[in-house]
């Protein structure tokens, strides 16, 4: 897991089209591409981009096969790409609430020009 920016965010998943990928896949065992390529409402191409990137992370695995006679992708999110999501997750909790409390000691001690609101 690498961090960008705060500590803890994944720099493999912070973008929000991996995010996306990476929390729909987390309700399944796996998906086939068209699906995520769907709820995503992202093209081919930049889901095969973000998967690619997922992957080679170790965060995504990709099969491929065939359903009757036309060719098929199946995308499954890894233990570790469940693994890091889960972290990034508690990380943004954490970043979210660490600014909400600053925001509210500010407020209260009457923010940064001294003058209370």
């Amino acid at each position: 897991m690498t961090s960008a920016g705060p500590p803890g965010l994944d720099k493999e998943i912070h973008h929000p089209t991996r995010l996306t990928v990476a929390a729909f896949l987390s309700g399944c065992a796996e998906a086939e591409f068209s699906t995520v390529r769907d709820y995503c409402g992202v093209t081919d191409s930049a889901l095969s981009k973000t998967v690619a990137a997922l992957e080679k992370a170790g965060y995504v695995n990709v099969r491929k096969g065939y359903f009757g006679k036309r060719p098929r992708t199946w995308l499954a999110l890894t233990p570790t790409g469940r693994t890091a999501l889960t972290a990034h997750l508690t990380a943004l909790e954490t970043l979210t609430e660490a600014a909400r409390r600053a925001g509210a000691e500010t407020q209260n001690t009457g923010g940064a020009d001294g003058e209370r609101t």
